[in-house]
């Protein structure tokens, strides 16, 4: 009890330096691999404090390593630099539209007061093992057409951070994985850890038609938007073969619908995901979209592109991880202030990549308002969506490390990953990916579809 008392305290003094930070990231807004800003204040921040940087060079984000000195288990500790892109929120960068709209320069500010807490003369006492501190790139899938043209470049394989950081290395050796998550709890709640969350395909979809003049010869164009909305609709009537607990979510933007009104539309634009709470689920109704998608291209006389990439795995929080994280939390903010339920979430993120090859938790902890991903969202109180889950994450570090490591190695083996190697993982999520040309207009008449 003593010990954790003291890291508690260590991380107190850190107060001034994690809001500090949390301020400053929150007023310097980036997208997904464009956090460069973000990416060097980190950097600058960590070394002042005495670490040695791997830096992921041509893309934003760093990992940093910790070691006590003991061999033990190595504990990967995630903060997140991007942002979203939110245009009616009164704190949106006015040229960008960017904005901490889901509380990620929280978890930076987090990340960096739990290395600073645990620099402090005598943190390490006791411990075993080593922590790797990951800011990671490019949580949110948004921008889909930049992440591709990178792709395009060699620049990066994948389109999620923390998949790209698994396919470098940078998480190989490691044991486990925690990251908290700002969020809105009720009163007298500091952290809440359900059962997980959906994970996604993510879709670039071209429909090409041919364009004509609206008005005057009409039926010498075929309409791509006609085509894109009837693809929309076949979506949709799929609706009600989606099994509950499946929890299937499909949703596209269009983001080109044409050019010039008395045009008809010849090359239009959608991008979407496809959600859904395993990776069967997501791989085999993601089938059954693109069906739709092609019939409907079909039924126009249109030509249609779809373009998929993995986007998430389904997030499954490990329950030895969580069970020690909410003791960590209630020791900071009493008995009582943890929520531990069965809920599961249809948003998604990559942890859930995560989650699948290693043990891994992430909750959500309290001091935020307005709805996420809205205009009105804050992370109102910093003392309980910065602070305290530094607190409880440094906790959770020493209880794992603490003892021979005795309850990270019970952690170790008994989780089950969904995948048995990064190797196995990596198969899996390529076999998401998809580029083809969804429908052939045949010599003879017929249409082959996909």
């Amino acid at each position: 009890m003593e010990k954790m008392k003291q890291l508690i305290e260590m991380t107190e003094k850190k107060e001034g330096l994690i809001y500090e930070a949390a301020d400053h990231i929150w007023k310097n807004p980036e997208t997904g691999y464009r956090e460069w800003k973000t990416s060097r204040y980190m950097e600058a921040q960590f070394e002042a404090l005495g670490y040695s940087l791997t830096r992921a060079g041509n893309i934003p984000g760093f990992y940093a390593d910790l070691d006590t000195g003991k061999p033990g288990p190595k504990i990967a500790i995630f903060g997140e630099l991007d942002s979203l892109i939110v245009e009616s929120h009164p704190d949106a960068d006015p040229q960008t539209h960017a904005v901490h709209a889901c509380g990620h320069h929280a978890q930076s500010a987090i990340l960096l007061g739990i290395a600073a807490a645990l620099k402090e003369p005598g943190a390490l006492d006791g411990l075993c093992g080593s922590i790797r501190f990951l800011s990671v790139p490019a949580e949110e899938l948004i921008e889909l057409g930049f992440r591709e043209s990178l792709q395009k470049q060699g620049i990066i394989k994948y389109f999620g951070g923390k998949v790209e950081f698994i396919y470098r290395g940078y998480l190989d050796g490691v044991d486990m994985a925690l990251l908290i998550h700002s969020g809105s709890l009720p009163e007298g709640k500091t952290l809440a850890i359900g059962r997980g969350n959906n994970g996604c395909v993510i879709k670039n979809i071209t429909f090409e038609g041919i364009s004509a003049h609206a008005g005057g010869s009409p039926e010498k164009g075929v309409n791509a938007l006609y085509a894109a909305t009837c693809g929309i609709h076949a979506a949709n009537a799929l609706r009600e073969t989606f099994i509950d607990d499946q929890h299937i979510r499909f949703h596209p933007i269009i983001t080109e619908g044409g050019l010039a009104v008395n045009a008809i539309p010849e090359t239009v634009k959608l991008e979407a995901q496809a959600r859904g709470a395993s990776y069967e689920a997501m791989y085999e109704y993601n089938k059954k979209i693109n069906r739709a998608l092609a019939g409907a291209a079909a039924s126009m006389g249109a030509r249609l592109n779809i373009n998929d990439h993995p986007g998430h795995i389904p997030l499954n929080n490990d329950r030895n991880l969580a069970a020690i994280m909410a003791e960590a939390m209630e020791a900071i903010s009493g008995p009582g202030s943890v929520v531990t339920d069965e809920d599961w979430s249809t948003g998604t993120t990559d942890m859930g990549d995560i989650s699948s090859i290693m043990p891994t938790v992430q909750p959500h902890a309290s001091g935020s308002i307005g709805i996420g991903h809205g205009n009105n969202y804050y992370v109102a109180d910093k003392k309980l969506g910065c602070l305290y889950p530094a607190e409880c994450l440094v906790l959770t570090a020493a209880k794992l490390l603490s003892d021979d490591a005795a309850l990270a190695k019970k952690v170790i083996a008994e989780n089950k990953p969904y995948f048995k190697s990064k190797e196995e993982y990596l198969a899996a999520i390529d076999r998401l990916t998809m580029e083809k040309e969804a429908v052939i207009y045949n010599e003879n008449g017929t249409v082959t579809l996909l």
